[in-house]
Parts: C-alpha cells; sequence; structure tokens
C-alpha cells in the first residue's frame, strides 16, 4: 500500500481517535442525562472541552470529503508519486495538530492548521491536474 492511501487510512481512523476524547467528557457534562437515543440533539449543548473534542471529532468526518477524492484521483492518474505521499503526510501532520490544538483551545492555530492542511489536498488535486 502506498502513503497516500496509509495516509488516507490514518484520515479515516481519526474521527475515532478524536471521539475517544469526546465520548467521557461528552459523559462526565451530562452524566445520567446522556441521551444515547438522539446523541446529535445534545450535541448542541456540549461546553467546553467536550464540545471542542466534538468540533474535532466533527471536523475530522468533514476533511475525509476533499483528501479522500484527492488521494483516489492522484492515484487514478498517476500523479507524482512522491509529491503525492509528502503532500499526503503533510495533511494528517496538519490533521493531528488541529485535533491536538482545536482540544486545547487554540483557535489561531487551530486555523493555521487547517488551512495548511487544506492547502496540502488542493496541492494532491493539482498534482492530478498535472498527471
Amino acid at each position: 500500500m502506498t502513503i497516500p492511501f496509509w495516509c488516507l487510512f490514518a484520515a479515516v481512523a481519526l474521527p475515532y481517535v478524536w471521539f475517544t476524547f469526546a465520548a467521557p467528557w461528552r459523559a462526565k457534562q451530562f452524566g445520567k442525562d446522556l441521551d444515547n437515543h438522539t446523541p446529535r440533539v445534545q450535541e448542541k449543548l456540549l461546553l467546553g472541552r467536550a464540545a471542542r473534542a466534538q468540533g474535532a471529532h466533527t471536523n475530522s468526518l468533514e476533511a475525509l470529503t476533499y483528501f479522500a477524492p484527492a488521494v483516489i484521483v492522484a492515484h487514478l492518474v498517476q500523479a507524482d508519486p512522491a509529491w503525492t505521499a509528502r503532500l499526503s503526510l503533510v495533511f494528517i501532520v496538519c490533521r493531528v495538530i488541529h485535533g491536538v490544538v482545536y482540544m486545547a483551545d487554540r483557535p489561531p492555530l487551530r486555523t493555521l492548521f487547517f488551512a495548511i492542511g487544506l492547502i496540502a489536498s488542493l496541492g494532491i488535486f493539482v498534482l492530478a491536474a498535472r498527471a
């Protein structure tokens, strides 16, 4: 399996990493009032760390919508494998840092690492377009 595909695997796993933080903080906030029947309704009531961990989880899922197609298209058109691998690694590193700074409540850093990750994904699309 190629480095970009391993990175895609990591990107798919990351939302669940962040959810392992969100779930206990959510349970701590709501206690016995935790609503497992309609959790998305209760999600809007989350505060502090629980809300930020849930945000990191959700944002990681959203990031898959542009990273996964970029990797797949680059693979299909046989874009430069070295640069595709580099940009995929940049994306993953940025997504990990993004989640950490999201939960640490550092909005400017969160935005910076989100943007760098997005640019890396766009770069993969550019590589594919040039192939």
